[in-house]
This record gives C-alpha cells, structure tokens and sequence, in this order.
C-alpha cells in the first residue's frame, strides 16, 4: 500500500478524499498485519486528523491501547480532540470489554460529570458500540443506566434525550429484552427523578 498522502497538511476536498481513502485500504491492511502498517502511519503522523484515523483502525482491532495512550499525550490540551479520543475508545471497544474500558475512562481527570459533551463522547458513544452496549448479561443496560442516574439531578435533559439508546428494546431477544426493561425500571424507581426522564422512560416502556 501507498505509504503516505500528501506530504503538506491541506484541509481542501482533494486532499481530504485522499486520507479517507488512504485509511480506507490500511484499515483493511490492518486485519492482514496486525495493525503493523497502520502503526508506522500512527506514529509518522504529524496532524491530528491523520494521527486520529490511525487510532479509530487500531482501536477496532484491538490493538490500540499504546497508541491511544501517546494521542493522549500529544493532545490532551485540546478539548475537542479529547472528547474524539473519549469517543473513540467507547465506541470501538472489542465487546467483551467494553464495559471495562468505559468504567476505566470514567475514572479519567478528563472526564467531567457536568460536561455534557464530555458525557455524550464517552457514555453516548458506549451506547451506541452495539454489540458492547448490548452484551448478553446486561453488564452494559446497567452501565448505562447507572450514569443515567447520577446525571438526572444535575442535567435532566441531556439524561431524557440519552435513554432513547433503550427505544428498540422491543426489537431484541427475550432475555435482552428482560434485562433492559430492568434498566429502565431502576431508572424509572429513582427518588426525586426529572419530570423529563420520567416521561420519556415512561414513553419507552409503554411503547
């Protein structure tokens, strides 16, 4: 595979197109070598948004901790970018642990209760890794639910727009299907919940 793209950083069309493209065929490469390729092109990267691609295609074959790390390092300043990095792990854990990883990232300095970006890029995006999020033993609904809870008194709103993540419950299996209602219903049984949670938990669970 080509090496690299252009040489000089460029946010035009022409350019963009070809580092899409460009990560397109190394994220194929990846499940051939590893991640080998792509990890040269991770640390070569001198831009973000070549260095953040690099990332997404280590992470989705498991292979991105070290390189999560150093984006960490290199980027941590930038609000924005953290909460792409937030975003990432969430959304791309392998689904076995998933739940783990975002438990670990809630413990982060980074992540901030209050923030809602901050919260929609790490418990949002857990959400939607659909095979972590929807783990046979419910490990996920309970994350989910669990975060719910503790952001209900403090932004009402974002948590009502949030539990829509449970609105195809009825499209599961039984057992799934079982374990979320559960979810709800812990959520929908907290004292002094928002009239907006309730409503919509209500909605839900009546749909």
């Amino acid at each position: 595979l080509v090496g690299s793209v252009s040489s000089v950083y460029e946010t035009g069309a022409d350019q963009v197109g070809q580092r899409s493209f460009f990560l397109s065929l190394h994220g194929l490469q990846a499940r051939l070598d590893g991640g080998a390729s792509i990890g040269e092109i991770f640390d070569q990267a001198d831009n973000m948004t070549l260095a953040q691609g690099a990332l997404a295609i280590l992470l989705a074959i498991g292979a991105g901790d070290a390189a999560a790390a150093r984006f960490h390092d290199r980027w941590n300043a930038d609000r924005l970018v953290m909460d792409k990095w937030f975003a990432l792990q969430a959304g791309l854990a392998p689904p076995q642990s998933a739940v783990d990883v975002v438990e670990s990232l809630t413990s982060h300095p980074l992540f901030d209760l209050k923030n809602p970006n901050r919260f929609r890029s790490l418990i949002g995006a857990f959400a939607g890794n659909t095979a972590g999020f929807h783990r046979a033993d419910g490990a996920g609904y309970n994350l989910f639910a669990d975060w719910l809870i503790r952001l209900d008194p403090i932004n009402p709103q974002t948590t009502a727009r949030m539990t829509t993540a449970f609105q195809n419950w009825r499209r599961y299996d039984a057992d799934r299907q079982g374990l979320m209602r559960q979810a709800m219903a812990r959520i929908a049984g907290t004292p002094d919940l928002s009239r907006d949670t309730g409503e919509m938990i209500a909605r839900l669970l009546d749909g």
